[in-house]
């Protein structure tokens, strides 16, 4: 069974792995996890031996099919967890993720198979990020696009957040913003990317900050099409 410790770093590895070419630096690895480089090497080459990496000198780390098995299995517990705190504790979206970083590594398949029955077996978590199934494979999800790249006079719908951290969630109550707030880009300000957008019941336009539409997950208010997410990919 694998440590606290070890579950940190092969989530680590897989979020990093996201969006990257290849494999992902060790120095990027100790500063996910909060470790010095040489104590991430070190455990790169546990992880080496092990079998749930592969690790390289001077050319990076990956998951292994082994490792992104387990990986994936903690990124399940961990969202499964905050969709309960929220859904069943009444705790607001910004103050979940550091008690689900406790109760993820709490390692009974039948204690979150029967939590993910429980919630009605959800997609998404209180983010919009995809939550895996027990065979790995993340559900299907509707489609979406960043808000900064979204087309000008469509109704759209704020379905997730590339950023979780409590700080640009806060931020994001300030502004108003939760999923499910529907909103339409007015305006593009072409000099810093910000942009004018209405939402909806309101009669006068918001200012949002590239920042934030870089940040911000929307989909068409109509049905979209569904896509699904092959079995090693990573999470989105």
């Amino acid at each position: 069974m694998p440590t606290v410790s070890v579950e940190n770093y092969l989530k680590a590895i897989l979020h990093l792995e996201e969006g990257e070419e290849g494999r992902v630096s060790t120095t990027a690895i100790a500063e996910k996890v909060g470790a010095t480089p040489a104590s991430a090497s070190a455990m790169m080459s546990r992880l080496g031996d092990r079998g749930w990496v592969e690790h390289e000198r001077y050319y990076g780390v990956s998951l292994t099919e082994k490792g992104q098995r387990i990986a994936m299995e903690i990124l399940r517990r961990h969202r499964l967890w905050e969709r309960f705190l929220v859904d069943h504790l009444g705790f607001e979206w910004d103050q979940v993720h550091e008690i689900a970083e406790e109760l993820e590594h709490v390692d009974s398949r039948e204690l979150v198979n029967r939590l993910d029955a429980f919630l009605g077996f959800p997609k998404l978590d209180p983010h919009g990020d995809a939550i895996p199934g027990p065979n790995g494979r993340f559900r299907s999800v509707a489609a979406r696009t960043l808000l900064a790249e979204a087309p000008r006079n469509l109704d759209l719908v704020v379905v997730g957040v590339v950023d979780g951290g409590d700080a640009f969630l806060r931020h994001l109550g300030v502004l108003g913003i939760e999923l499910g707030s529907r909103l339409t880009v007015m305006e593009r300000h072409s000099f810093d990317g910000s942009l004018h957008v209405r939402f909806a019941d309101v009669d006068e336009l918001q200012l949002l900050a590239p920042s934030v539409c870089a940040r911000l997950w929307v989909d068409q208010s109509n049905p979209a099409p569904v896509i699904v997410f092959p079995e090693n990919d990573p999470p989105s």
